[in-house]
């Protein structure tokens, strides 16, 4: 993904757009949403759901990750705090937090599945985690 130092989410989208020589319209055609929206995402007008940051990042071909969080600058603090815990991995950190299940209602069916996740590499924080069981959730319609 281009770097995004002083480049917004609007910016880094019309640039895309742009590289693959898009039209907005084609755009907002592939993502289902209307023309305007896609010109108001790209001045910076309105801020994009993370469903339209999803298709975004398939249509354009960007990481979906790194668009999520030039969309939600702040959030990006929220999920790496400024001094990690680097004793354990992201996974026994996530799997020992009681009350973080609790709160999120996860069953022992989603644990097992979020267990095998490890297996595709490194997850850098344990709230990743809850990305994607919500990503995974909202795909089987749970």
């Amino acid at each position: 993904m281009p770097r995004s130092r002083e480049r917004n989410f609007g910016q880094v989208i019309r640039e895309r757009r742009r590289q693959l020589d898009l039209t907005q319209e084609e755009v907002a055609r592939r993502i289902r949403t209307s023309t305007p929206y896609v010109g108001h995402l790209e001045s910076g007008k309105r801020n994009p759901s993370d469903r339209i940051v999803n298709r975004l990042s398939e249509v354009l071909g960007l990481d979906c990750r790194e668009l999520f969080f030039l969309a939600n600058p702040r959030t990006h603090a929220l999920l790496n705090p400024a001094h990690p815990d680097d004793s354990s991995s992201a996974w026994e950190q996530f799997k020992s937090n009681e009350q973080l299940h609790r709160v999120h209602n996860i069953s022992d069916e989603e644990m097992e599945m979020l267990s095998r996740v490890t297996l595709l590499g490194e997850v850098r924080e344990p709230r990743d985690f809850i990305y994607i069981l919500n990503t995974i959730r909202h795909a089987v319609g749970r």
